[in-house]
């Protein structure tokens, strides 16, 4: 947090050199929207606990993955960063928000595959490993909030204009993850034995023993995986927007010459 802070302060400063004056709004956003449901969720009961119940390791990864990074986003990181860059620095950044990695990372389908592979591990042995280890449960609060920031700094960017048609293909299958991002939750809900093997109560007498405690983290994987696909949908939205808006822009600069020969190409199939 004292890093992420840091770096952001020093963005602020180098955009003051350069004679951009930060918004105080997105500073504060960044620190108390962004960082701060962070210190609540790794700070809090559920990084305290996430050891121990399987529901608030199961609850302190979907909120780190799939909302804090979004939150963070709302200081618009990337803008500051571009504002505190020289010519050539934003030049490099654009080429890399442009490259194949970003469009990959940007891309609704990917962010669907990706969730619902990590999502899929709560059904594996796996999950017992992760959270009961003391380094790799420390870290994975780290590396969480870094993969889900690649996967949700490219779609705020909006990098690219994908074709109407990809578009659409991307909206049917936000759809579709509605209903691959539930399927994790529910098995874990229906399931009759302790998936990660971790059959022994340990804490308090009013923790809930392994199976129950297995069940509460389904519902609260399948109601975080739901809620966070709300927001993906504005995206792509706001992405189809911005495409609508480049084409009526591109039609808009054709003389009514240019406008029927391109009518002429499209009937003869060109």
């Amino acid at each position: 947090m004292v890093v992420a802070a840091l770096l952001y302060a020093l963005g602020i400063r180098r955009a003051a050199h350069r004679g951009v004056e930060w918004p105080p709004r997105r500073t504060a956003m960044f620190l108390l929207l962004g960082l701060g449901p962070y210190a609540v969720v790794e700070l809090g009961f559920l990084g305290t606990w996430s050891a121990q119940l399987r529901w608030a390791f199961t609850a302190r990864i979907a909120l780190l993955l799939l909302a804090v990074p979004a939150l963070l986003t709302l200081g618009k990181p990337l803008e500051l960063a571009r504002a505190g860059l020289g010519e050539r620095g934003q030049q490099r950044l654009d080429r890399v928000l442009s490259g194949r990695v970003s469009r990959l990372l940007g891309n609704a389908m990917f962010l669907t595959l990706f969730t619902a592979a990590i999502f899929c591990l709560f059904l594996t042995p796996i999950v017992g490993v992760l959270r009961t280890s003391p380094v790799i449960g420390e870290g994975i609060g780290v590396v969480t909030v870094v993969a889900g920031l690649l996967l949700i700094v490219p779609m705020m960017a909006l990098t690219g204009l994908h074709a109407s048609t990809f578009l659409a293909i991307e909206f049917l299958l936000a759809f579709v993850e509605l209903v691959i991002d539930s399927v994790p939750g529910i098995l874990m809900r229906l399931n009759d034995h302790v998936i990660d093997g971790i059959t022994t109560a340990t804490g308090e007498g009013w923790w809930p023993n392994p199976l129950h405690d297995q069940h509460l983290a389904g519902d609260l994987l399948w109601f975080i995986a739901e809620a966070a696909d709300v927001p993906v949908l504005i995206l792509l939205l706001l992405r189809w927007a911005r495409r609508d808006r480049a084409e009526a822009a591109d039609f808009d600069a054709l003389t009514d010459e240019e406008h029927d020969a391109l009518v002429q190409q499209h009937l003869r199939g060109a």
